[in-house]
């Protein structure tokens, strides 16, 4: 049962991330793709490390792999607005590729 269980989790992250690729590449402006990475990399990552838990059981490893993601999910959000915030004070324009029509 647990394995089918961290299957689905699994499968589910790669899923994700897949889409997110596809919303990376979609998007036009900087700071949309900074967002959709960032939500898809931490969304991606913890729905498949947390299969990786389940799939391996109360272990060193999967503690291992719980603390990977306590902080990954600190890291994660504070490095896409690092990155934002400094296209931002550099100079690079928030709607630069957009227009009124595409909204």
């Amino acid at each position: 049962m647990a394995e089918i269980i961290s299957s689905i989790f699994i499968w589910a992250g790669i899923i994700c991330m897949s889409f997110g690729v596809l919303g990376i590449f979609k998007l036009e402006s900087f700071y949309l793709r900074i967002l959709v990475s960032s939500k898809v990399d931490t969304v991606g990552a913890l729905t498949l490390i947390i299969g990786l838990a389940i799939r391996h059981g109360l272990s060193y490893f999967s503690g291992k792999l719980l603390l990977l993601i306590f902080i990954m999910l600190i890291l994660n959000p504070l490095v896409a607005h690092t990155i934002a915030r400094g296209a931002y004070t550099s100079g690079h324009k928030i709607d630069e590729n957009r227009t009124e029509e595409k909204i």
